[in-house]
């Protein structure tokens, strides 16, 4: 099989009319048919490791079983097209990875402080396994619960409950760092940094626990630091969400001084306020918020530019009274703010396992999807949690995959400015016996290879419906394209997706006869 390069542009000024029509039609969220599957749609599931919720099945199983159930979500997960991988890596001041600042995760090993019997990095290698099949890896860490429960006998010597008590704050069963304490913000954004700096992990990922969710008649005893740190006549309220703001802030000045293509994203509860308590709220009657009782303000993360996107938890049915899914989604759309993506949050752990009725209907996850699709400025899902559509919902599963994940899409882009990448050619074209090797300069910055059916002239874009390949970069100087998957292909277009998951413009490779 020989292979030619087609030069597809003709002089710069073309070239630069259609880069600047490719960012046009792959932004994300520019146009919006019904339910028509766009190309970039961010697609993300969580998978929650504390308490062993989705993986591992049991901190005692051996590594090889971990490994071989890590995959088998991964590989459910990419058969329904899905991008993003939403993994936590720290529950409760522990850690999925080897630390300087907090100990092995009793529920990846067993015992808490105890390493995996290997040399291995397992994080390192979820990391890897994620992006061979093509999705993003978004690693989730809860910055503020310290414990599960009142049993502190089971931490590590070295988990900050027993290295810096005084960081400490007891609310109900449970432990949390106190997030009024400077040097717990710069604890935890050291944390932060340690996992970017060290692991190629597309994005940093908070959920909803922040200050903790209010238990009637507890009170959160965290005065003390309000009195040493609060300025002249704040409240306490505005001080603790000034305390969130700082971390917010932090974390994302962090990550963008290490890798600047690394994004930053939050899930908060789906209700920021009730409208009864402020015009500005939703049509709900949520019985706690994240404004006012999380103290999370969202709407100013958003506003300030500190997050790369958004993820509220809309875990609830389509038109339930106290909170419609339909009206929350919405609301958040109408409050969305440039700079920063907005995805929902799905509960399909509900499905025929909740008292709202709406749950036994089959088509109730995907109206929901149908709903994001229809929603301006919305540009995707994310499902919590991992094992929810693999465990008996098989007939909601192959009507999503028939009717709203046919086919992949890529994640949508940033919206912050990003260096414009042009067509990548090859050096050179070797065809081999079962492959076909294809040398380049420098491949460093780019993590994907996409290949699509093209004709003799190259379109400005190509639909996901002509994508033949989707190859992980492992090699910044070549790339080795197995023969079988583009065998019947007589032109086939070849782009790059580089880190910040921007795609290049096309180079067409002519498969036939000189």
């Amino acid at each position: 099989m020989l292979f030619y390069l087609i030069d597809i542009f003709e002089d710069d000024m073309v070239k630069n009319i259609s880069y600047v029509v490719l960012l046009f039609f792959t932004s994300c969220g520019v146009f919006k048919s019904n339910t028509a599957e766009p190309k970039r749609e961010f697609r993300g599931f969580w998978v929650a490791t504390v308490a062993n919720i989705d993986w591992p099945k049991n901190g005692n199983d051996s590594l090889d079983k971990q490994k071989d159930d890590y995959l088998k979500l991964l590989e459910f997960y990419q058969n329904l097209h899905f991008n993003t991988a939403i993994v936590q890596i720290r529950t409760a001041g522990d850690a999925f990875y080897p630390s300087d600042y907090a100990p092995w995760s009793r529920f990846l090993t067993g015992v808490e402080g105890e390493a995996p019997n290997s040399s291995d990095d397992i994080l390192a290698w979820m990391i890897s396994e994620t992006h061979k099949r093509g999705m993003e890896f978004h690693a989730w860490l809860n910055p503020y619960r310290a414990t599960m429960n009142e049993n502190t006998e089971i931490l590590s010597p070295l988990h900050d409950y027993n290295r810096h008590p005084e960081w400490m704050l007891k609310y109900g069963s449970k432990f949390y760092y106190n997030p009024g304490i400077p040097k717990v913000q710069e604890h935890l954004n050291t944390i932060m940094a340690e996992v970017v700096a060290k692991y190629d992990v597309d994005a940093i990922h908070f959920d909803d626990y922040f200050y903790p969710y209010k238990i009637k008649d507890e009170v959160l005893t965290d005065s003390l630091s309000f009195k040493n740190y609060a300025l002249p006549n704040q409240s306490i309220e505005d001080w603790r969400r000034s305390n969130v703001d700082s971390l917010v802030k932090n974390v994302h000045l962090t990550i963008k001084s290490i890798k600047p293509w690394v994004q930053f994203g939050i899930s908060p509860f789906g209700v920021w306020k009730n409208k009864a308590t402020d015009p500005e709220g939703s049509d709900t009657r949520a019985g706690q918020t994240t404004y006012d009782d999380l103290y999370a303000d969202p709407l100013l993360w958003m506003e300030k530019g500190w997050i790369d996107y958004l993820l509220p938890q809309v875990y609830w049915s389509m038109d339930l009274p106290e909170a419609s899914h339909r009206k929350i989604v919405v609301w958040w759309a109408n409050k969305s703010k440039p700079g920063t993506n907005l995805y929902i949050g799905n509960g399909p752990y509900k499905i025929r396992n909740n008292n709202d009725a709406a749950w036994n209907n089959k088509k109730e996850l995907p109206n929901q999807i149908r709903l994001a699709r229809k929603t301006p400025k919305v540009s995707g899902n994310a499902f919590f949690s991992a094992k929810s559509l693999m465990q008996n919902n098989s007939d909601v599963t192959d009507y999503l995959k028939k009717n709203y994940y046919k086919k992949p899409a890529l994640p949508p882009l940033s919206y912050k400015p990003i260096i414009a990448v042009s067509a990548v050619q090859p050096e050179s074209v070797l065809p081999e016996k079962d492959s076909i090797h294809l040398k380049f300069d420098n491949l460093e910055p780019y993590r994907y290879a996409l290949f699509y059916t093209s004709g003799k002239n190259a379109k400005r874009d190509y639909p996901m419906r002509k994508l033949l390949k989707k190859t992980l970069i492992t090699d910044s100087k070549s790339i080795q394209l197995i023969s079988k998957d583009v065998a019947k292909e007589k032109y086939v277009a070849l782009t790059f997706i580089d880190k910040f998951g921007q795609e290049t413009n096309p180079v067409v490779l002519y498969l036939g006869k000189p």
